[in-house]
């Protein structure tokens, strides 16, 4: 499917609420490789492209929620900049005050996100996705996890037991979340499903509740295939109150770090078997972008694109569906 078909579809969108954190930007020395561009390139394009967008600053995750995931002492130490060179150098960006506001706005953005999709369907996070970050150390571009941190954030805020509002974390960005995998490890109430390339970063990989590896190279039909299995035993062994979404752009095929050779119509296809699979099960589900590292970062931002031009057909389909319940159940009085 053609992106500019998916806009053209959304003439008439009812709003879905998107979470933003670009203007929080990190002071990068020249040359470094992480694409701090790609964010506030992604909102002026969906924002003149995606009709029905719903724009907020994202919140600030505060202490409390950061430390439903990570310790006491890591939060600290970052907050503070504590952090030695070494765990720096693991996280990928040096420490800065900066870098400690975006990163709690990030983990604000998909607490947000979860939040609104209970509301109204879905709901996404322009960032976010930073799924390598472990209880006690970041990784891999990530400081805090802001999947792990939403899914528990949303459980206490429930009213119910963690036990009543299970969660599921569907990881698609094509490195394994080894962090998320960790933290969660232990916890019942949250399913990890994680689809990467096997050999890829980390290469020290934790153990999912689900985890799908793929092979160097591997292309639409053998992801789709696979992805499909892997929504069938999610459906088979967990019954999620929401889900957080990892829609990783770093699959494609121009990718300079994904070694995968999906399609921008594959990812295509992938995002609208994700979205089909909440739909047919009313799940509320909450987006985040995660991973992608293109060669040429305009393909990263159309594949991010493509995904919110699809979620807001899914809100659009999702509030249908609502409209249609509540006109079948009203009943005219008698003349």
């Amino acid at each position: 499917m053609r992106p500019s078909a998916i806009f053209v579809a959304l003439r008439f969108l009812i709003h879905m609420r998107a979470f933003y954190t670009d203007h929080f930007v990190l002071p990068l020395p020249p040359g470094h490789r992480f694409p701090m561009r790609k964010y506030s390139d992604l909102r002026a394009r969906v924002l003149a492209d995606v009709p029905g967008l719903s724009m907020h600053e994202a919140p600030r995750a505060e202490d409390d929620a950061l430390l439903l995931a990570h310790t006491t002492e890591y939060v600290e130490a970052v907050s503070a900049g504590l952090l030695d060179l070494a765990r720096q150098r693991e996280i990928g960006f040096p420490w800065s005050p900066e870098m400690v506001e975006r990163s709690r706005r990030s983990a604000g953005a998909t607490m947000a996100a979860s939040a609104a999709a209970l509301a109204d369907g879905i709901a996404v996070n322009l960032a976010g996705g930073t799924h390598h970050a472990y209880a006690d150390k970041g990784g891999g571009f990530c400081v805090f996890n802001d999947a792990a941190i939403a899914s528990r954030w949303m459980q206490r805020q429930s009213g119910r037991s963690a036990a009543d509002f299970p969660v599921a974390i569907i990881d698609l960005d094509v490195h394994q979340g080894n962090g998320t995998a960790s933290i969660l490890r232990d916890d019942a109430t949250v399913f990890t499903l994680s689809l990467h390339g096997e050999k890829n970063y980390p290469f020290r990989k934790e153990a999912s509740d689900l985890d799908i590896g793929l092979h160097d190279g591997c292309g639409d039909e053998d992801y789709l295939q696979a992805l499909t299995g892997a929504l069938d035993i999610l459906a088979g062994r967990f019954k999620p109150q929401l889900i957080i979404y990892l829609a990783g752009a770093d699959p494609h095929e121009g990718d300079r770090l994904g070694r995968l050779k999906l399609t921008l119509q594959g990812l295509a296809r992938r995002d609208q078997e994700v979205f089909d699979f909440a739909y047919q099960r009313r799940i509320p589900i909450a987006v985040t972008m995660a991973g992608g590292y293109g060669n040429n970062i305009d393909d990263t931002v159309a594949v991010h694109a493509q995904t919110i031009a699809l979620a807001a057909r899914h809100a659009q389909r999702w509030a249908a569906r609502d409209e249609a319940a509540a006109a079948s159940n009203f009943l005219p009085l008698s003349a």
